[in-house]
């Protein structure tokens, strides 16, 4: 039984060699967690030993608990059919009614066409309408409203879905992320460390080990203490986080890596953003409206020494990044890029994490100009991507 378990183990990629899976084999003989029939003692006691003898980074441990879990409980993928169908999969259903010729000719403009002619429609239009080309509204092709399908239009009210819109009218409350959020933020710790620099401060002591088996053996033997203040981690880090919107789809990883930089930065400064950085940000989403904290004196308020981290699905318009106004929000005076030059400028030490898969960067032309801006520092939200992205700040 353990012969093909180990074979698993080696086939989730995990670094196990025949000597572990021995020393294995040596305890479960020396009854260390229990009679030496496996079947007899605890699952809980054999996934801990297995696990100790096993894995020797704790990097891994992850990858282990999915590779027991696959051989020891197995999966079961169970469909019944006699649920009702969900709402989400007839609407589904419903918007592809709208036939791919009627979607491929929908009307797209460019930023002042598209702009002006909106300026056009709300002086003209006087009831409200309901699929169609051209009058704001909801469903069909129109570059105004929202609910249907168009390359490249303005979305107002409603809930986004195709990710097209390059303005939306809709004031949105987002959720703050929840520092609090331990599922998962272990292995995200161990790569974050990479960047832990350690310095002695304060009137914290601790033993000096060293020191004092020198002392202890110098003074004949008589025992002599030695303290020495305690090490903290004399990192600062200024963590800049877009919020809403694609960014809801990555709700639950941006929380663990929050949790985890919470919790292994003594210096920590954090601001949302939403899309792109302008000329504000702020701390509280419910209270963003009312909380903004001026750009300009974030840039004035930290010390270039401080660690620069953006985290973002860096999915939007071009425009958002590049056009003055072009925020999805408001009429911002200057483009994202400026904002973003000056934060890099003031911050040499920086990177972007994206939580978008790095398979489809290639096709979000707005990925591209972030990429360009950043000077090609965006790392992928995986743990070879933070520890590659901790590795760059550290140095």
């Amino acid at each position: 039984m353990l012969i093909d378990f180990f074979y698993t183990l080696r086939a989730a990629k995990l670094p196990v060699s025949v000597k572990e899976y021995l020393t294995l084999l040596e305890a479960m003989q020396a009854d260390v967690v229990g009679p030496r029939n496996p079947d007899a003692c605890s699952m809980d006691d054999f996934y801990y030993l297995a696990r100790t003898a096993l894995v020797k980074d704790e990097k891994h441990f992850d990858k282990f608990d999915r590779a027991f879990a696959a051989y020891f409980k197995g999966v079961e993928m169970l469909a019944d059919f006699t649920k009702p169908i969900p709402a989400d999969w007839l609407r589904k259903e419903i918007e592809r009614i709208l036939s791919d010729e009627q979607k491929a000719n929908a009307p797209k403009m460019d930023w002042d066409e598209l702009m002006e002619t909106l300026k056009k429609r709300l002086e003209e239009q006087k009831e409200r309408h309901e699929g169609g080309s051209k009058w704001i509204g909801t469903g069909g092709t129109s570059p105004f409203g929202h609910g249907g399908s168009n390359p490249q239009g303005i979305r107002i009210g409603g809930k986004g879905g195709n990710k097209t819109a390059v303005k939306v009218w809709d004031q949105r409350a987002y959720r703050d992320y929840d520092d609090t959020q331990e599922l998962g933020t272990r292995n995200i710790k161990v790569a974050l460390r990479r960047l832990r620099k350690f310095a002695r401060e304060g009137n914290d002591l601790e033993l000096d080990l060293p020191d004092t088996i020198r002392s202890t053996a110098a003074n004949a033997g008589w025992l002599d203490i030695k303290m020495i203040p305690e090490r903290h981690n004399n990192v600062k880090v200024l963590l800049l986080m877009d919020v809403g919107g694609t960014m809801d789809d990555h709700i639950q990883r941006v929380e663990e890596l929050f949790s985890a930089v919470k919790s292994e930065f003594k210096h920590l400064e954090f601001y949302y953003f939403h899309n792109c950085v302008y000329d504000y940000m702020w701390k509280n989403n419910r209270r963003r409206f009312a909380e903004k904290f001026s750009t300009w004196d974030i840039l004035r308020k930290y010390n270039k020494d401080y660690k620069l981290i953006f985290v973002g699905d860096a999915t939007m318009s071009p425009y958002e990044i590049l056009q003055p106004g072009g925020s999805v929000e408001y009429n911002n005076e200057e483009a994202g890029a400026e904002w973003l030059q000056r934060l890099t400028h003031t911050f040499p030490k920086f990177a972007w994490i994206n939580p978008e898969p790095q398979g489809v960067w290639q096709y979000r032309q707005s990925i591209s100009v972030i990429q360009q801006l950043m000077g090609q520092r965006m790392y992928p939200l995986t743990l070879k991507g933070l520890e590659d992205a901790m590795r760059m700040l550290s140095k």
